[in-house]
């Protein structure tokens, strides 16, 4: 149904509508809506389709609820304005909370005082998705195309945030995710656990510029997709800048990824071990799971800081996901071409600078200029270092 501008104040009742001049075409829209309050949800979810630009403004998404905006029109415009909030499930649910997906042309953004706030102080209890109540993954990013987010800030999210899969042409710039309430010991029972800013797969053209990311997990994770890149970014108590891990999935193949003009602070990894205790943090790593097959190619890190990283400042592990400690890497997935320029930086005491763990000929083609990583340990167990590394 197509509602025209002298409709849409009746159609939308308590919600506020403004419209704009119409557009000829049967399938564009070209009203202005603005949902908002405990009932913009109800009037959000069936009138969006008909709104060529949608603000949401200070809105409450019922418990156990989606904010769905898939399927909009081509070239719609989302702004949040105020807080959107994303109320606690006692009960627990998986979400997501926020999906926007199946689209194209579509620019979402944030203005500057808007938060989406989660609710995960609520959810945390340190198990993250192991634990005895499901939490609700945030922001489902699927299948958009030639697409930007811009400006979007995430408070307390439960786990996941940003899934991006099935993208092409994305762009995202600005994005906040403020999980540092969410810094907890996880053996006491307390903390976020598998937050993740970004996991992205089978996704190309995908650009993240200017993200700041405060969290318990992966700041990046690629598990698979082609001709991505992360920029001035700012990655702070998580995991670091992750390629992986690679491998047993339908798409297993990460190539011409770039991390560039970022810090990792405060981390596991440049990476974060999913069996410790509490957060640690790390820099850089690629991880390829044990015994599966794809590929690994050409990965660049370039003028990127580490600081007070807890784990690992560089880690590339081809034996991720085994189940024995000592099991040999496999070579089921290699890596060629892995680049590191101008990537310096500090590892707290009990940590390792540097771990390698390659599988027979399956690293190659490693070109490390201007790498200095200081203050931890020097690893004893690095296995086959290709040439153009060292450990």
């Amino acid at each position: 149904m197509r509602i025209t501008a002298s409709l849409l104040p009746a159609f939308l009742g308590s919600a506020m509508a403004a419209s704009i001049p119409s557009t000829s075409g049967s399938h564009i829209a070209s009203s202005s809506c603005t949902f908002s309050g405990s009932t913009g949800f109800d009037l959000l979810s069936k009138g969006h389709s008909s709104c060529k630009e949608i603000v949401i403004s200070d809105l409450q998404v019922p418990a156990g609820k989606t904010l769905n905006l898939d399927k909009l029109n081509p070239g719609t415009t989302v702004t949040f304005a105020g807080k959107t909030t994303f109320p606690y499930l006692s009960s627990g649910w998986e979400g997501p909370l926020l999906s926007i997906s199946s689209s194209s042309k579509l620019t979402i953004r944030g203005l500057s005082s808007s938060v989406l706030y989660g609710s995960g102080e609520k959810y945390w209890d340190g198990l993250g998705q192991k634990g005895p109540i499901k939490k609700p993954k945030f922001f489902q990013v699927h299948n958009l195309e030639d697409s930007v987010i811009e400006g979007v800030t995430i408070l307390n999210a439960p786990v996941q945030v940003m899934s991006i899969n099935g993208c092409k042409n994305l762009t995202v710039t600005g994005f906040t995710l403020d999980n540092k309430a969410g810094d907890g010991d996880w053996k006491a029972g307390k903390g976020g656990r598998n937050t993740d800013a970004f996991d992205i797969g089978s996704s190309s053209n995908v650009v993240i510029d200017g993200a700041k990311v405060y969290n318990q997990d992966d700041c990046v994770a690629i598990n698979s997709g082609t001709d991505i890149t992360f920029r001035n970014g700012l990655c702070s108590g998580g995991h670091g800048l992750s390629i992986g891990s690679v491998g047993g999935r339908s798409d297993n193949t990460v190539k011409n990824v770039l991390f560039e003009n970022s810090v990792i602070a405060n981390s596991e990894n440049g990476s974060i071990d999913s069996n410790a205790a509490i957060c640690d943090t790390s820099g850089a790593r690629i991880k390829t799971n044990y015994g599966t097959t794809g590929l690994v190619s050409n990965i660049t890190y370039r003028n990127v800081k580490l600081q007070n990283i807890t784990k690992y400042g560089i880690m590339v592990d081809q034996s991720y996901g085994s189940s024995s400690k000592n099991a040999s890497p496999t070579n089921g997935v290699p890596i060629t071409g892995f680049t590191l320029s101008n990537v310096t930086g500090n590892v707290l005491s009990s940590g390792t600078n540097i771990f390698i763990n390659c599988g027979d000929g399956s690293c190659k083609q490693f070109g490390w200029n201007q790498v200095d990583i200081k203050g931890g340990k020097k690893s004893s167990k690095c296995l086959r270092v290709p040439s153009g590394a060292w450990c």
